[in-house]
């Protein structure tokens, strides 16, 4: 019997595989620090770390919230640039760290809209945390092309509009948080019982484990 935990792991190892397979790493890691670091102010000098001029392999894994495949690798598997002040939009130069499966920009003061083309810069994200922003607008439709994530944090933001009920058909999604926006209508019906949801302090959402939505 397959126990839950070897399900997990095999699960990474086919995504290791899958991303090892379609994507390339090094220079265009590299390219997509320098671009992120470009498009955000930081007035706390939390990314000074960030020093290109080294080039021997592997020096981006010792940057600050930068975590990589293997530590003697130019590949970014993971960004963690958490509570760091930062400033700007959600750069598009992320879609660059083409191996990346972790971003967490939560605590920030990052705003404008999430790109339309989010799975397109990042499609093999599992986690996604852009909560305690100023992002503005609505969540894109194409988050639902994300077939990988299992984690989506957008709370404390001011997003309006409607969830899109795409999201109920991600198979690996187990956390779903939108609490303090300003989205309204029907909340999406995830039908696997698994997801941990959070919809608090958003006055116009109904449906599932809210107030009934109207008949029309």
């Amino acid at each position: 019997m397959v126990k839950g935990s070897q399900i997990f792991t095999l699960s990474v190892t086919l995504l290791f595989f899958i991303i090892c397979g379609k994507t390339y790493g090094t220079d265009t890691d590299i390219f997509c620090l320098k671009s992120i670091k470009d498009s955000l102010e930081d007035p706390h000098k939390h990314l000074q770390s960030w020093n290109f001029s080294n080039k021997t392999e592997g020096f981006i894994c010792n940057f600050n919230g930068v975590e990589c495949w293997h530590p003697d690798e130019n590949k970014v598997l993971n960004l963690k640039l958490s509570r760091m002040s930062l400033r700007g939009p959600l750069p598009h130069g992320i879609g660059n760290c083409t191996s990346l499966t972790g971003l967490d920009l939560s605590g920030n003061n990052l705003s404008g809209s999430i790109p339309e083309n989010i799975a397109t810069l990042v499609p093999f994200i599992t986690s996604l945390d852009l909560s305690s922003n100023q992002f503005s607008g609505a969540i894109p439709l194409s988050l639902a092309n994300c077939t990988y994530i299992n984690t989506i944090k957008l709370d404390q933001n001011h997003l309006s509009g409607q969830i899109p009920q795409q999201l109920a058909l991600l198979p690996r999604l187990r956390i779903f948080t939108v609490s303090n926006n300003s989205l309204m209508g029907p909340v999406p019906n995830f039908t696997n019982g698994h997801v941990v949801v959070n919809y608090s302090n958003n006055e116009g959402l109904c449906g599932p484990s809210l107030k009934p939505c109207p008949n029309n």
